[in-house]
């Protein structure tokens, strides 16, 4: 009895697995259906609906489900419309959405919403209605935080770049470095991107991302910065990080010499003299210069950020400067090529005769010398006026007069250096009795006021100003030859009686001026009258030049109040009797007016 059973159970086994390989009808499992794919942001509202084609049926009787581990837990419940919520994590979020019944509104949308949903309608009988919700949130704009340590470019291992952070993204971003504007992709013994991630009690992600590479020189001024890369339900978006530069060491190659400012230098120009390197960091330098007398190179003194400052430069500056370091890498020393400094210069001018005298209607010639590096340019100016006299080294002066006397410039420049000059002044003394500057208009005074009375002279010898009233004096001298003086002194009934006078006296003679001085009344002193008279603590006036002794002539008394206001009373009834005359006539018809004039008159006259 043995072998028929085993010969039974073998058939049978065979029997089942011929069915199962042909396909027998009704034996094979059902797939799940393929679910609805929802959309939704954190914090916004999804909306599940029990079939996209049923929208327009009315339920009554529908049931929801979660779907957790293949289990069904039910969730909310429709019953003849109404909807009510079940107990659970989704008691207080769910509602329906419209008066149909066959939508579920899901409010506060999490990460921990995206789960699977079921939808069973009894009323109307519908097949059972697969939901998957998608939830999506965009990440912070991301944080970069390069190494500022720094890298050397002789280190075999990758060092650490930067890192990168996206934080309370959904779901996970995807992070793409940059360099110079160009992605880096992973490369063996070159490139290295490290990501990882944290779930945050709230379910969203925080992305963080390490690039390690190995650097090289060109890299110093490369700018590095990540993109997050990462989708919502409107489309695929991105977010970049701010650029940053990591600092590169690498060895010196070359020392040079840089100067400031670029271009021609001249005396008085405030030079910096630095050295420089294709290394970084830069190390510390030596400044030498050679020594003209020896020709041996000797070090100079630099500030604590070895520059060397010529502060103002002078010609003596002028040499070949040179560079030197030590490379504490290679611990070899590196020295820069010789660099001449030239510092452009103009010697002091110097003219002859240094105080040139002369008479009246000589001639006189002046020599200006001066020595510079580059071709010289001498300029003769008048002082006083600016006026260009002549080019050249002499500046020869003929049939002089007394206004020939003063300061005379001298000027050495050079051309091709913009700002290098030197002035040299000469005063020219033309020998004379003073002259004055006259004050040709009476000075308005208050009684009882201090006044400030100014006399100026020329000559030479230089002269000297006397006052005849008593007062403190003071004196400038413009140039040489003239002198300023101004005496501050109380206006007195004595003083308005008198006035003043200065006296300028040389060797050669004197010459005097004479001050009037007019008392301002309450009646005389108006705005107009200020303004007109000159009322102040000195008196300008237009000035005259003259050899003689110079006084101003008296004017003459302003008139009368009185007699002005008559003389417009008699200006008036003279109007008045005209006036008078002229319409007695034209009533006696005398006067040959037109027929378009008279009536015009007429009228006029009846109005």
């Amino acid at each position: 009895m043995g072998l028929p059973r085993l010969v039974c159970a073998f058939l049978f086994a065979a029997c089942c697995c011929c069915r199962r390989a042909m396909g027998v009808p009704g034996e094979e499992k059902q797939p799940a259906p393929t679910p609805d794919l929802v959309e939704a942001e954190v914090g916004s509202t999804a909306l599940l609906k029990c079939g996209s084609s049923h929208s327009s049926l009315n339920f009554s009787h529908v049931d929801w489900f979660l779907i957790h581990k293949e289990k069904q837990i039910p969730i909310f419940r429709v019953r003849q419309g109404q909807g009510q919520n079940e107990p659970g994590e989704y008691e207080h979020r769910l509602r329906l959405q419209g008066g149909l019944g066959g939508t579920l509104a899901l409010s506060q949308v999490t990460p921990h919403d995206e789960r699977v949903f079921l939808c069973k309608s009894k009323r109307p009988r519908l097949q059972d209605h697969y939901i998957e919700l998608q939830v999506y949130k965009a990440p912070e704009e991301p944080t970069i935080q390069a190494n500022v340590v720094g890298i050397h470019v002789d280190r075999q291992e990758l060092r650490e770049v930067a890192t990168c952070v996206g934080r309370n993204g959904y779901p996970i971003p995807q992070v793409i470095w940059y360099k110079n504007g160009r992605p880096l992709q992973e490369e063996e013994n070159r490139v290295q991107i490290q990501s990882s991630q944290i779930v945050e009690s709230n379910g969203l992600y925080t992305l963080q991302s390490i690039l390690n590479a190995r650097l090289v020189k060109e890299d110093k001024d490369a700018q590095f910065y990540c993109e997050l890369s990462y989708r919502l339900p409107s489309g695929y978006r991105m977010k970049e990080s701010r650029e940053v530069t990591v600092p590169v060491f690498y060895p010196a190659e070359k020392v040079w010499v840089e100067v400031e400012p670029v271009g021609l230098l001249k005396e008085g120009d405030h030079v910096k003299i630095r050295c420089q390197t294709d290394g970084n960091p830069q190390p510390h330098f030596i400044i030498n210069k050679q020594n003209s007398s020896t020709g041996e190179m000797e070090e100079k003194a630099t500030d604590e950020n070895g520059i060397l400052f010529l502060e103002p430069a002078q010609k003596q500056h002028s040499g070949l400067y040179q560079c030197q370091t030590l490379d504490l890498e290679t611990m070899t020393t590196l020295s820069s090529d010789r660099q001449e400094l030239l510092v452009n210069y103009v010697s002091d001018v110097q003219v002859n005769p240094a105080a040139p005298e002369a008479q009246e209607g000589d001639s006189l010639t002046l020599t200006c010398e001066a020595e510079s590096n580059q071709d010289l340019e001498l300029k003769w100016l008048r002082d006083k006026t600016g006026q260009l006299l002549g080019k050249g080294p002499v500046l020869q002066l003929n049939n002089l007069k007394r206004e020939a006397g003063g300061r005379y410039l001298c000027m050495a420049s050079v051309p091709n250096v913009p700002g290098l000059n030197r002035t040299q002044l000469v005063s020219v003394g033309i020998f004379g009795s003073p002259w004055m500057a006259l004050k040709e208009r009476k000075m308005w005074v208050q009684e009882n006021a201090m006044l400030n009375l100014s006399c100026e002279a020329s000559g030479h010898p230089q002269p000297t100003i006397s006052w005849n009233v008593n007062g403190s004096v003071t004196e400038w001298n413009p140039d040489p030859q003239t002198v300023v003086s101004t005496l501050n002194v109380l206006v007195t009934p004595e003083l308005l009686e008198t006035g003043a006078e200065c006296t300028a006296t040389n060797s050669l003679g004197s010459n005097t001026t004479i001050i009037l001085l007019k008392l301002v009344t309450l009646t005389t002193l108006t705005p107009d009258f200020s303004q007109t008279t000159g009322l102040s603590t000195s008196t300008v006036s237009p000035h005259i030049r003259a050899n003689s002794t110079s006084t101003e002539k008296k004017l003459r008394q302003p008139e009368s109040k009185g007699v002005v206001i008559v003389a417009v009373i008699v200006c008036i009834l003279v109007l008045a009797v005209l006036g008078a005359t002229l319409y007695f006539f034209y009533k006696k018809g005398k006067l040959p007016c037109g027929r378009s004039g008279k009536q015009e008159m007429e009228r006029n006259t009846s109005i």
